[in-house]
């Protein structure tokens, strides 16, 4: 058997083994602690690195809240806000809504969007006018109201992945899950093993999965060509949230690192269920 045929038949069974005999020790890592973003680095296209363009990202009533009132006009100035160190196996949880109305001059499909980058590269890396940073982006949705819209998404901003045995080299592809409509939270749930294999869920479900992370394809621009070196495998890297012109709050955004277990599957699996249907049981 593989090694990714084994990471995903034992991943395949998180949510049906039995609870193991012995507890496991959870630790959750906090990367947002309520009250400030002084643990994060700010990224605005055409802005230097840690100015924060109008206010953009700030902390409102306990949450992580990224806002437009500043702006006259988006102009395509994406923005992301990086948790200061990097991360390889973990488990990533974030809670999030979006709110309000679009920022004037967004996309039309950057409605109700914005996401987490995975795996990104280093924010000092970046160029000033660089729209994306290469990544994996677990792409968040919000429903229109009428049309269905699954959450949970991938998309891959200078980077592809692996589906079944096959390179998957197209920008976005859809998951499976259930629409969100209206100003609703959302738990979403990332499983990132290196390079190896990431599983996507909400709440408790897996909506997506893929394997072997690595940088290549377009949807970013400009880049440093010595940052993006197509072919490469991505390890290991930043995690950051984006701004792409719809206001969105952030409640939770909590980690678990797997990397000193990382080697231990069985004991890696059952950390992720009990942390998990924890967090369930709690309301997240």
């Amino acid at each position: 058997m593989t090694n990714r045929l084994w990471i995903l038949g034992l991943l395949s069974i998180i949510f049906s083994c039995q609870k193991a005999e012995q507890e496991v020790e959870i630790k959750w890592q906090e990367l947002f602690n309520g009250k400030d973003i002084q643990d994060w680095e700010i990224k605005v296209r055409n802005h230097p690195l840690n100015e924060n363009y109008a206010n953009t990202f700030r902390v409102e009533d306990g949450n992580l809240s990224v806002r437009y009132d500043g702006y006259e006009d988006f102009g395509n100035q994406y923005g992301h806000i990086f948790y200061k160190e990097p991360f390889s196996y973990y488990l990533l949880q974030v809670e999030y809504r979006f709110i309000g109305e679009q920022a004037p001059g967004g996309e039309g499909w950057a409605y109700r969007n914005s996401g987490a980058m995975l795996h990104s590269q280093d924010p000092e890396s970046m160029l000033q006018d660089q729209d994306f940073p290469i990544s994996i982006e677990g792409q968040f949705l919000g429903g229109n109201g009428t049309d269905e819209r699954s959450t949970c998404n991938l998309c891959t901003p200078g980077t592809n992945v692996v589906m079944g045995d096959t390179l998957f080299t197209p920008h976005c592809i859809n998951s499976n899950s259930k629409t969100f409509h209206g100003d609703q939270w959302v738990q979403a749930n990332f499983i990132v093993l290196g390079a190896e294999e990431v599983q996507h869920l909400v709440g408790m479900d897996t909506v997506l999965s893929y394997y072997q992370l690595q940088i290549g394809g377009g949807m970013v621009s400009p880049v440093d060509s010595l940052v993006k070196i197509d072919g490469k495998l991505l390890e290991s890297g930043y995690i950051a949230l984006q701004s792409e012109s719809h206001p969105i709050d952030f409640r939770r955004v909590a980690l678990i690192d797997l990397s000193t277990i990382k080697t231990d599957r069985i004991a890696m699996t059952k950390i992720i269920k009990e942390a998990l249907s924890l967090s369930q049981t709690k309301g997240g």
